[in-house]
């Protein structure tokens, strides 16, 4: 069994996710690769992507989604996500079961007044009766996110409509309109419009997620994220269990251990670039899923340092790597990047990251950036 260092686990995952160089594939062959871009906010899928692709502009992902070639949904984690359309019909009924489980969870059943996940309490307001609603008020067409509520609300007096809207997303597929799922204001989230995805993509999603999808989703994982073991895929996905799929891949992965022993998995084929790699300075949106990707994070971010870039309120903030590792945080305000290191840099490391950044300042609408002159007290 082959050991491999943390950084050699580092090079590996930067070289599979374009971040050792750019690549000069399109946007959606990358996405494709990366298999989902988290997309709270609809600039920071386009953030990640200028990032990883050799001269990418704006219009090209916007083109991909107005296209209904790349849509924009609940997936991963029950987390909003940038996708291919294909991924997205053949992932989503995999994935359903984490979705419903976080629908079932007292956030929502506390809003229907329901005793579980299924069944309301003197209401009649049951989880399939909730999704035939909400459909049936969508009637196949685009419609506001706050409009669905305030129907579902009118419907059920004392119910908060937000909330049981929510729910509808998360239990059946649907997919952001353009206006809403392309590049806009940072931080808008407000305005919403939500379609049934099979009236938007015009065919169904998969009938069912087997074991099958299951295998396939663990190789497409070990692509963009590998080698890793089987929380991190579990922690990425929100699967459990996927130890027993794992244990029938027989010899297409290959086993190998990180540091202090840890049992990983990678495709058999999979080539691992030189550990002594150069890594260029690389500034990465709000929750890039190269953060949130594995359980053990510290491939990419050192323990001591998570709490910097996950502050709290479900925040991921917007992260600058240097030497392939989580060293700062970044924000744009006013015009002005500014760039925040955790602890002081080189000369050469500020110089080449504070170069990186000025070559995004016309990407994100920018016009100077400021290098905070002490870093931030732990």
């Amino acid at each position: 069994m082959t050991a491999l260092s943390l950084r050699a686990l580092n090079r590996a995952l930067l070289d599979r996710q374009f971040l050792l160089a750019r690549t000069d594939r399109t946007p959606l062959d990358v996405i494709g690769r990366l298999v989902a871009l988290q997309a709270q906010e609809p600039n920071w899928p386009y953030v990640g992507l200028w990032s990883r692709i050799n001269g990418f502009t704006r219009a090209e992902l916007t083109a991909l989604v107005e296209d209904r070639e790349v849509v924009r949904s609940a997936l991963l984690r029950s987390t909003q996500h940038l996708t291919t359309a294909d991924d997205f019909l053949r992932m989503r009924p995999l994935l359903q079961p984490v979705l419903d489980r976080t629908a079932g969870s007292s956030y929502f059943t506390r809003s229907r007044g329901a005793r579980n996940s299924a069944t309301a309490h003197g209401t009649g307001l049951d989880a399939a009766s909730l999704v035939a609603e909400g459909l049936a008020l969508l009637g196949g067409r685009t419609l506001p996110r706050r409009e669905l509520a305030r129907r579902l609300a009118e419907r059920h007096p004392g119910h908060d409509g937000r909330i049981l809207a929510g729910e509808v997303e998360l239990r059946t597929p649907l997919v952001h309109d353009p206006a809403t799922a392309s590049w806009g204001s940072w931080g808008n989230r407000s305005a919403i419009s939500v379609t049934p995805a099979e009236a938007w993509l015009g065919r169904p999603a998969a009938a069912t997620g087997d074991g099958e999808a299951a295998k396939e989703l663990i190789r497409r994982y070990l692509a963009a994220f590998g080698p890793a073991g089987v929380k991190d895929v579990q922690a990425w996905s929100g699967l459990t269990r996927l130890g027993e799929v794992v244990a029938t891949m027989g010899a297409e992965l290959r086993r190998c251990s990180g540091p202090g022993g840890a049992e990983l998995f990678d495709l058999a084929d999979a080539e691992l670039p030189d550990p002594e790699t150069p890594a260029p300075a690389r500034l990465l949106p709000a929750f890039d899923n190269v953060l949130l990707g594995h359980a053990d994070r510290t491939r990419i971010i050192d323990d001591e340092d998570r709490p910097r870039v996950t502050p709290g309120s479900a925040r991921v903030l917007p992260t600058f790597l240097v030497d392939g590792r989580v060293r700062g945080t970044w924000s744009l305000a006013a015009g002005t990047l500014r760039l925040t290191p955790f602890r002081p840099l080189s000369a050469a490391d500020r110089a080449a990251l504070e170069e990186e950044a000025h070559r995004m300042l016309p990407f994100v609408g920018g016009t100077a950036v400021a290098h905070d002159a002490r870093p931030p007290m732990t």
